[in-house]
Parts: structure tokens; sequence; C-alpha cells
């Protein structure tokens, strides 16, 4: 039996009750968005693919945009309303100081050149705008796992997670540690203005004993094996 999302939501539910304080990394990146919103703000979602955090931020989201490579999400978004289109994160097909906010997530880690998304980012922000991002770390033992078996992520991950092949794209990692981010942004005239790093026990709870080990496992790692990486740029102005 795959570990699915709704199974992986509950061991977090019990993580949050272990772990005073601790949010899962999607719970932060939308509260970090919500920070940001206010009326009229015009909100980029970088790799938009099918829903995700636009879906929980509702009429919030004030004017929004979608953008994806991957056409058939776009299809298929559950928002149907929303304005959104064919585009990599590369070549935003945006004027410059365009947009108040841009937000990505589950997307810096499939980039083979992420410099060249940064500063399509930088360019697209007005003065003082943000790009606030969710994306696993470099150094997790998932990241690491997936590395090593690599060749076998599109046969692999939809057996293990219960996704489809579909949406098992391929992962790099090339801008996926806090020093590597920092310098990407610093390179593409962003300040890094907040970073956090986030474990999560739940990537091996195939078993309840899993579980258990994984959680004992996060309280003794580096911070720097955190399986996500929640940050914020801010464009100077």
């Amino acid at each position: 039996m795959p570990l699915t999302l709704e199974q992986q939501n509950a061991y977090r539910e019990r993580y949050t009750r272990l772990r005073a304080g601790w949010q899962p990394a999607t719970a932060r990146y939308e509260a970090l968005i919500r920070e940001r919103l206010g009326p009229g703000t015009r909100l980029l979602d970088l790799g938009c693919g099918r829903g995700g955090v636009l879906e929980q931020l509702g009429e919030a989201a004030g004017c929004a945009l979608g953008l994806d490579p991957d056409h058939a999400s776009l299809v298929e978004h559950r928002l149907p309303a929303l304005p959104r289109a064919v585009a990599s994160a590369g070549a935003l097909p945006l004027p410059r100081a365009s947009v108040d906010l841009v937000i990505s997530s589950w997307v810096l880690e499939h980039l083979p050149q992420p410099e060249h998304a940064f500063r399509e980012v930088a360019r697209v922000l007005r003065p003082g705008g943000a790009f606030i991002f969710l994306t696993p770390g470099a150094a997790s033992p998932a990241a690491l796992v997936n590395r090593a078996l690599h060749p076998l992520q599109a046969w692999l991950v939809p057996r293990l997670y219960g996704r489809d092949e579909a949406d098992a794209f391929p992962v790099v990692y090339r801008a996926n540690s806090p020093r590597r981010i920092e310098r990407l942004a610093a390179d593409a005239g962003l300040r890094l203005a907040a970073l956090e790093m986030i474990e999560d026990p739940t990537y091996f709870a195939f078993h309840p004993a899993l579980f258990w080990l994984n959680t004992a496992l996060v309280q003794v790692l580096p911070r720097a094996m955190a399986e996500h990486i929640v940050g914020v740029c801010v464009k100077p102005g």
C-alpha cells in the first residue's frame, strides 16, 4: 500500500501534538504569503500546477495569475477562473516590475538553471515586492534517497506515494540549500529576508514504527538536513 498524502497529513497532525510550535512547511508557506497579501496585490503563482496554495487563499489571493510549463496541469487546474498560461520559470511572459508577490512551491528542485528563474523573478517584481518559496532541502534523507534512486524515480514515486507517473517530474536540486539560495538571490539583486528549515518525519512513515523511528531521528540530525526550506526574498526599493 502506498503512503498517501492523507496518511502523511495524519502523521503530521500527530507530530504537531508531539512538537509544540511545529507547523508543516505548507502551513508556514501559506502563513508567509498571507502576511504579504493586501487589497489589489498582484500575485504570480510560478509553477501553479493544478491548484495548491491558491485554493486555500481563496479571495485573499487578490489579483492572481498562474504560470506552469505543463499544459495538462493548467487544463486540469481546480480554479477554472484563474488566469493562467504555459511558461517556464526562466522566461516569464510579464513586463518588468508588474507583480507585487511571486510564490512558488515544489519548483526550485526541478530547475536545471535556477539562476535564470531568480533573475526573471527579480525582473517582474516591483521594488519592495517579495518572492516566497517552498522547496525540499537537498541534504534531507528524502532528497538523498531520491537522488540515489534517480533512475527509478518515475516508476518508484507513484508506487510509494500513490501519485500519477505524469506528476513525477525529474529533480536536480540546484537551488536547495541555504547557501545556494542566498547566492542565487544576491546574484539576481534580491535580498534573502527569511529562511526556515523545517523537519518532517512523515516521508518514510510506511508503518507506524517507521514514523516513530523517523521522529527520533529528526531530533538528532543537523538542521541543514531538514526536509523542507521555506523562504522569502525581497526586491530592494
